[in-house]
This record gives C-alpha cells, structure tokens and sequence, in this order.
C-alpha cells in the first residue's frame, strides 16, 4: 500500500466529519506531495484537488538550510532566530525572495493554469507533502492560505519529526501524520520507494484534475 493510500485511510473521519461542515479541498506540493495528495482526494470523491507551490528560503552559503519560505506573491515565513544568529541581512533576504519566486513562477507555468482561481474561501483545506522537515514550507503555505478566509485547515503527511509536529500544532495549526520518529535524517530514509516523482508524473495529475489543458 502507498504512503497516500495509507494517509487516506487515516483521514477517513476526517473527511466524514468535516464535508458536512464544509467542502474540502486538497491542496498538494509538488513533487512528491501531488501524487499523495492525488490518492487522498480521489479516495473521497467529494473533495477538489489543486497544487500549490511554496519554496524554501535558503541561508547564506548554505541554500539546504532553510532560513524560512516564500509563495509567489511574496507571503514570507522567517525563522527570526536562525536569521539573527546568522546575521542575515535586509538584501540578501530580499535578492532570495526574488530568486524563489521567479522559481515559484517557472514551476507554476507547468503544473497549473496561472489563471485558475484557488477554491479556498469558506472549505476546509488540506495541505499535503510526501512529508516535513524544518516545517518552514508548511509555515508559509499555511500562512498564505488563511489570507482566503478558509473554514480550517489541517497539514497531513506521511512522516514528520516530533518536534516539528509539535511547533506546528502549538502555532495552531493540527497535523495528521502517520509516523513521527524521535530520530529523523530526511523524508526519505522512511520510505522504502523515494523516487524522483517526475515533471510529466505531475503534469498527467494536474490534467486528471482539470489544472491544466
């Protein structure tokens, strides 16, 4: 059984309880998050499917630390205390912002219809990715969400690190995670087929859904 169907199965009364307060809408991150978030929405056939792309903000001569993350209209999450202990400044934010974005937008020419609204307002929303890390990309996508008025929003992946899971759900956001190790390298090493979910993999979703012609 895959990651998604597992996840899926778990959200059952999830998804029981909460289309009868609302619609749901699944929202999913390329890559690896749409081929999860694929196998949920179309598990409960009341839901509607869309991507979203958020991008990490990477450290000064370290780009794999996230320092926070951006979306494509520049709603940013900062990690305040990783910035002043490295003493990011103003300009280098600013200059990684641009780059992220300008990436945000390449990546969204292929897996949607840049004029497709999101069907946010009044639904429950659920953000899905093949699993957490820092927790920086859910952070800003979290963020940018509740600018459109949803009526909740929940984070379900696969895996993600107990102290992870717990700064999100102390901010108040609730995650659903089928596994939480103590001791956690990558997303990777917790699953036993981590390929590189490819471009077309997405695109062929993204059409199955009405996302792109």
């Amino acid at each position: 059984m895959s990651a998604g169907e597992i996840l899926a199965n778990v959200l059952a009364d999830f998804f029981k309880k909460e289309s009868k307060k609302a619609p749901v809408t699944v929202l999913a991150i390329p890559r690896g998050g749409v081929v999860i978030g694929d196998a949920i929405a179309s598990k409960f056939s009341q839901s509607e499917f869309d991507t979203l792309i958020p991008r990490k903000l990477g450290a000064p001569n370290n780009p794999e630390l996230a320092i926070g993350a951006v979306m494509q209209d520049r709603t940013a999450y900062y990690n305040e205390r990783l910035i002043q202990t490295l003493h990011v400044s103003k300009e280098y934010l600013d200059s990684e912002i641009d780059q992220q974005v300008q990436e945000i937008l390449r990546r969204i020419s292929l897996y949607r219809n840049a004029f497709k609204p999101y069907n946010i307002a009044g639904r429950s929303v659920v953000v899905v990715d093949d699993g957490i890390a820092t927790g920086a990309t859910v952070m800003v996508v979290v963020k940018w969400i509740k600018k459109y008025n949803p009526e909740s929003v929940l984070i379900a992946v696969p895996v993600a690190p107990e102290d992870t899971v717990a700064k999100l759900s102390t901010e108040g956001t609730p995650v659903q995670v089928i596994t939480t190790p103590s001791s956690f390298g990558s997303v990777g090493q917790f699953y036993e087929d981590f390929h590189q979910v490819t471009d077309e993999e997405v695109k062929e979703i993204a059409r199955k859904w009405g996302l792109l012609e």
